[in-house]
C-alpha cells in the first residue's frame, strides 16, 4: 500500500509538473549559471518545503488570496532575472558554470523555486491526493520524489545549454524568460482549476 501511494503520488504530480511549469524553465536558467549541484540543493530543498507546505495546508492552499500568490511568484521570477542580469557572462561557450559559489547558489536556487508558483498544479494534486487517501507523509515522499526528478531534468537540460550555446545568448534567454514570467504571474496571477 505505501508503495502505491507513493508511486501514485510521483506518477500524478510528475506528470502535472511537467506540463508547462515554469520552474523548468527558471531551475535550467539557474543551471547555466551555477554548478548544478548547488542547484540541485536549493531546488530540492525547496521543493521539500513546497511539497511539506501542500500537505500541511491541505485545502487551504487552494484558496490563498491570488494577489498574495502571483506578488510571490512575481517577485521570485524578477529576483531571478536580476541575479541572472547582474554578473556579465564571459567567453563565447563554458563547459563549466559562471560560478561555483554554493553560499550564493544554493540560497538563489533555493528562493528562486520557494517563492514562485504556489498552488500550482503538482500542489493542487498533492492536496487532493492527501485528502484522498489520508497519507500525508507517504504522499510527501512521493511529491518530493517528482519534483526532484523535475529538477534533474531541467539541469540536465541547462548544463547542455551551458555547453553547446554561447554563454550570453543563454544568459540573455533566461533573463527574459524570468522577467516574462514575472510580469505575467503579476499580471494574471495564477490559474486556479474550478
Amino acid at each position: 500500500m505505501v508503495y502505491a501511494l507513493i508511486l501514485a503520488a510521483f506518477s500524478t504530480i510528475f506528470t502535472s509538473e511537467l506540463l508547462g511549469d515554469a520552474s523548468l524553465y527558471t531551475i535550467s536558467s539557474l543551471a547555466t549559471r551555477f554548478r548544478a549541484g548547488p542547484v540541485l540543493c536549493g531546488v530540492v530543498a525547496a521543493f521539500m518545503g513546497k511539497a511539506l507546505g501542500a500537505v500541511a495546508l491541505g485545502r487551504a492552499l487552494d484558496s490563498l488570496p491570488v494577489p498574495i500568490v502571483a506578488g510571490a511568484s512575481a517577485t521570485a521570477f524578477l529576483g531571478t532575472a536580476a541575479v541572472i542580469w547582474r554578473r556579465p557572462a564571459t567567453g563565447a561557450r563554458s563547459a563549466e558554470p559562471l560560478s561555483s559559489d554554493w553560499g550564493r547558489a544554493v540560497p538563489v536556487s533555493f528562493a528562486a523555486v520557494f517563492f514562485s508558483e504556489w498552488a500550482d498544479a503538482g500542489q493542487v494534486a498533492t492536496v487532493a491526493l492527501v485528502a484522498r487517501y489520508r497519507a500525508p507523509f507517504w504522499i510527501w515522499c512521493g511529491a518530493t520524489l517528482a519534483l526532484t526528478a523535475k529538477a534533474i531534468l531541467a539541469l540536465t537540460v541547462g548544463v547542455g545549454l551551458r555547453r553547446y550555446a554561447p554563454t550570453h545568448v543563454v544568459r540573455y534567454v533566461a533573463f527574459a524568460l524570468c522577467l516574462a514570467m514575472g510580469i505575467l504571474s503579476l499580471m494574471a496571477g495564477p490559474l486556479k482549476p474550478s
